[in-house]
């Protein structure tokens, strides 16, 4: 039974949703402020946290940034309907995934769901995946470049993983957000957009100074084979 951590100032919201999702199997428990919201999410208790961009006191993004300077629990951020800006500053952050608020319950499983089944399954469960200076261990969801640790979320080790495999490829954003995220391309979805920046980041450029990860435009993304 998975253990979720929600927070959320909207006791009424939170009581639906801690129902509804204690109906579907998981382990709730739900935290109506900011500050000990990320107390608790860094307790080491929980598979995933629901994040509310909006909470009083400190607000939902400076709970998420707090909360990956020291752990990359999964998290999934619940955002107003309509304002793109909280959407990318959360993936910007290090959510894994966002939902836009007022949402029903059952996307909110869904989304979860495709979360977690990311984290219990892989391409290669059972093989370290290697692709020029970046090495990738599926089944403990570690990797490295350059012989350096990468602290990457969740969703940035699926879609890193995905590209990996097709090194030399150009992966399509829908199967990109099929494999990578669990679920199917939305209309004006800038998540893989906003990961995959991220993910640059962190790997730096090539030695010849271009990223190991193209933008082939209308078609997708590349990891360079090299």
């Amino acid at each position: 039974m998975a253990k979720i951590l929600l927070i959320d100032d909207d006791v009424e919201l939170t009581g639906m949703l801690t129902e509804y999702l204690t109906q579907e199997g998981f382990d709730m428990v739900a935290i109506h402020e900011g500050e000990a919201g990320k107390q608790e999410a860094l307790s080491g208790s929980y598979d995933l946290v629901v994040l509310d961009v909006m909470l009083p006191g400190m607000k939902g993004i400076e709970v998420l940034n707090r909360i990956r300077l020291d752990s990359q629990i999964p998290v999934l951020m619940l955002t107003a309907k309509g304002d793109d800006v909280d959407r990318i500053v959360g993936l910007e952050s290090g959510a894994d995934d966002y939902v836009p608020k007022p949402c029903t319950p059952r996307e909110l499983v869904a989304r979860i769901r495709a979360i977690l089944r990311r984290l219990e399954s892989s391409q290669h469960p059972d093989d370290k995946i290697v692709e020029g200076a970046l090495t990738l261990w599926p089944k403990q969801r570690k990797a490295e470049w350059q012989g350096q640790q990468l602290d990457l979320t969740s969703s940035e080790f699926s879609l890193l993983e995905v590209l990996a495999v097709n090194a030399g490829a150009i992966v399509g954003k829908k199967e990109l957000s099929e494999k990578g995220l669990g679920r199917p391309l939305a209309r004006f979805d800038r998540s893989i957009d906003v990961h995959l920046s991220s993910i640059r980041q962190k790997l730096g450029n090539l030695p010849e100074g271009r990223s190991c990860i193209l933008t082939v435009r209308g078609k997708g993304y590349l990891f360079v084979k090299v």
